[in-house]
């Protein structure tokens, strides 16, 4: 997906070629990949002769939005506290995003 997010639309060739180094998928994985996330609605498949071209549905900021309220779901109750706590308890946070995050939540605050 990101790939796709990157530069749009694409064939699952240009997808291919455009993996990161180490990344080696095979041609039918990533068509498989898309077809599915096609059936999922995430993705769009427009036909070009034999040639499928994909297209993201869903957002970059969706996505992570998504992920981040099931793992907020699944390892602490949906309760964003908890997270916090479990952040700054676990020195998962340097002092400059501690500040970095006290100027978000002044800012959303006033």
């Amino acid at each position: 997906m990101k790939v796709l997010w990157k530069k749009h639309p694409a064939t699952a060739r240009e997808i291919m070629a455009r993996l990161p180094k180490g990344v080696s998928w095979a041609y039918t994985t990533i068509k498989t990949m898309l077809a599915r996330l096609a059936e999922k609605k995430v993705v769009s498949e427009h036909k070009n002769s034999n040639t499928s071209i994909y297209e993201p549905l869903l957002s970059q900021r969706k996505a992570r939005l998504i992920a981040f309220r099931s793992m907020l779901d699944q390892a602490f109750d949906g309760a964003t506290d908890p997270l916090l706590h479990f952040l700054l308890e676990e020195k998962q946070l340097s002092a400059k995003q501690r500040r970095e995050l006290a100027k978000i939540l002044n800012e959303e605050t006033q």
